[in-house]
């Protein structure tokens, strides 16, 4: 499967850091208006390295991330050979593959979806706001080491207790993406999964 992503970047550079913290006593905050200006991004695409500890899923991976708000989100965990999924929300809709297993899992794109998937009970909207520093409601704690213009580290607790550790490798706010990024992936021929099995294929390995 080729991927979309020599389309969207190269990246900017990510460098200097402060700290901000939700729910926690002390905060050092980011230079004046750059976390309103990262909260009112449009666009972003980021390559990330994202650890999930859940009571159903652990799991750690690099992957390959694009917004486009309101609601078109874009996951990649690439592979040695290819990725091992692709996800993507557009339209209320959450179409996930697996193209070394030929397989496909659909849902709404709702919280309850990207849990059932991913092991993160947040809704696309919510992921977007987590990315570029803003804090979402139903998030438990939340901290940011911030580069220049954007978060470099986030360290979130949802509200079930799952731990999400994403370090940024590079990223970019408001860039111009193009409309394939968010289309469904390629799945003729693919059999459909169930949640539990969707599941299992993505923290497999």
């Amino acid at each position: 499967m080729t991927s979309v992503w020599a389309l969207v970047f190269p990246w900017s550079g990510i460098v200097a850091a402060g700290i901000t913290a939700v729910g926690c006593a002390t905060a050092r905050l980011p230079a004046p208006g750059v976390a309103e200006r990262a909260a009112s991004a449009s666009s972003y695409s980021a390559r990330l390295r994202v650890t999930v500890k859940g009571p159903e899923l652990r799991a750690r991976a690099s992957v390959l991330v694009a917004f486009e708000r309101p609601g078109s989100l874009r996951v990649e965990v690439p592979g040695p050979v290819g990725a091992r999924l692709v996800a993507v929300t557009r339209e209320a809709t959450l179409t996930a593959v697996f193209p070394a297993e030929r397989a496909l899992y659909e849902d709404s794109a709702s919280a309850a979806s990207l849990e059932a998937l991913l092991g993160v009970r947040l809704t696309p909207p919510e992921v977007m706001d987590l990315l570029v520093g803003r804090a979402p409601a139903t998030v438990a704690r939340y901290r940011t080491l911030w580069g220049t213009t954007l978060p470099r580290k986030i360290d979130a607790t949802l509200a079930d207790g799952t731990r999400l550790d994403i370090g940024v490798e590079e990223s970019e706010a408001n860039p111009s993406l193009p409309p394939a990024a968010f289309e469904a992936p390629p799945h003729e021929g693919y059999r459909r999964v169930d949640a539990d099995e969707a599941r299992r294929l993505w923290g497999s390995r």
